[in-house]
C-alpha cells in the first residue's frame, strides 16, 4: 500500500536548482501543484524519464517480476497518468486495488544530482485522498504480507486502520521508513505503530538515526527490540540485518551507479522474496543487494525485461552456490 505516483526522473547538471527551490538534498519534500508545475518548467530542457513510481509500488513491482502473487492499494485520478499507472500494474501481473479521485494523479519529480543522489519534490494529488474508509478485510484477506511505505504515516488514521486490518487477517506487516524528514515529523506516531504492529522494518542510516537517535549498528539493535526483523541499509557499505539476537552484515554487488532512485524499494523486494521462500537472513540480504544494485544502473525504478532475466539468473546462481 502506498502513494500511486508517476515519477518524473530528471538529471541535474548541478545542485543549484535544489538550493533555488529550498529542497534539502536527498530528502522527499511535499509540494503543491503550482510549485510542481514551476519545477517542471525550470527543468524542461534537462534529460528526463517518466516511469510509474511510488515507494511501495516499486517494491511490489520487483516482487511481481520475481514471480510472487502481488496486489497494490492506492488512489489515482481519472486522467492519463492514472490510466498509465493502472495499465502498468496490469502489464506486470499486479492485482489492482486502485481507487479513483477527482484530483490529478500524483507525481514525484526526482531530481538526480551529478553524484547520483536523488531529491524528490512530490505532488501527491489523488494519492493523498486514499482513506481509511477505502480499506476493508477483502483487500487484505488474500495476502500473507502487507508492505507499506513510510510516506503513508502522514495520514495517521489511514495507516492505523491498515495495520489493524492486516493483523485481523493474519498478515505480517512490513514498513519502509522512506525518508528521514518524514520520520522526524511523525516520530511519536511511527514509534507506536512499529512497536504495536510492525513485523519487518526497513530503514537507511539517516532514517534509523532519526527514529532511534543512534548510528547504524546501535540503531539496528534499537529497531530489533521493537519488531521481528530489522534492516538498516548503509549505502555503499551494504546493509545490516537483525532478528532477535541473530545479526548479519551484507555487502553490495559491483555496479556502475547512475541513479539511486528505487534502490531501497528494490532491496525490500529482494529481501521479502527471500523471506517468502524461507531463506536465511544472509540470503535475503544478498537478494536485496542484487536487486538494489541492478536498479541503480538505470534511470528511474523500472528495468527492461532483459535486465530482469539477468537478475533471475543471478538469483538462481546465488541460490545454488548457497
Amino acid at each position: 500500500m502506498g502513494n500511486a505516483l508517476l515519477d518524473i526522473m530528471t538529471r541535474l547538471k548541478s545542485d543549484e536548482l535544489l538550493n533555488q527551490f529550498n529542497l534539502p538534498r536527498g530528502s522527499m519534500q511535499l509540494v503543491d501543484r503550482e510549485l510542481s508545475d514551476i519545477i517542471i518548467k525550470h527543468t524542461q530542457t534537462l534529460d528526463k524519464k517518466l516511469t510509474v513510481g511510488g515507494s511501495a509500488a516499486n517494491t511490489v513491482y520487483g516482487l511481481a517480476k520475481l514471480g510472487i502473487d502481488t496486489g497494490f492499494i492506492g488512489k489515482v485520478g481519472s486522467d492519463e497518468y492514472g490510466k498509465i499507472f493502472y495499465n502498468d500494474l496490469s502489464k506486470n501481473n499486479i492485482k489492482s486495488h486502485l481507487f479513483e479521485s477527482k484530483l490529478a494523479t500524483g507525481r514525484a519529480i526526482g531530481l538526480i544530482s551529478p553524484d547520483s543522489e536523488r531529491t524528490f519534490a512530490t505532488y501527491l494529488g489523488a494519492a493523498v485522498e486514499l482513506s481509511a474508509t477505502d480499506l476493508s478485510s477483502r483487500l487484505f484477506a488474500p495476502y500473507n504480507i502487507i508492505h507499506i511505505e513510510g510516506y503513508m504515516v502522514q495520514n495517521h488514521v489511514l495507516l492505523k486502520r491498515a495495520v489493524e486490518l492486516a493483523k485481523e487477517n493474519n498478515l505480517m506487516v512490513s514498513l519502509d521508513l522512506a525518508s528521514y524528514n518524514v520520520v522526524t515529523d511523525h516520530l511519536d506516531f511511527i514509534q507506536m505503530i512499529v512497536k504495536e504492529y510492525v513485523d519487518i522494518i526497513f530503514a537507511n542510516e539517516e532514517e534509523a538515526k532519526s527514529f532511534t537517535g543512534f548510528e547504524p549498528e546501535e540503531g539496528l539493535d534499537a529497531l530489533a527490540q521493537l519488531c521481528e526483523i530489522a534492516v538498516v541499509k548503509i549505502g555503499k557499505k551494504g546493509s545490516l540485518i537483525q532478528r532477535g539476537e541473530k545479526k548479519a552484515s551484507i555487502g553490495v554487488i559491483d555496479v556502475n551507479p547512475l541513479d539511486t532512485t528505487g534502490a531501497g524499494d528494490l532491496y525490500a523486494a529482494g529481501f521479502l522474496y527471500g523471506l517468502i521462500n524461507n531463506l536465511s537472513l544472509e540470503h535475503c540480504g544478498h537478494l536485496g543487494a542484487i536487486l538494489s544494485g541492478k536498479i541503480i544502473e538505470v534511470i528511474g525504478a523500472t528495468l527492461e525485461d532483459t535486465k530482469w532475466e539477468e537478475i533471475r539468473a543471478m538469483i538462481r546462481r546465488y541460490t545454488i552456490s548457497e
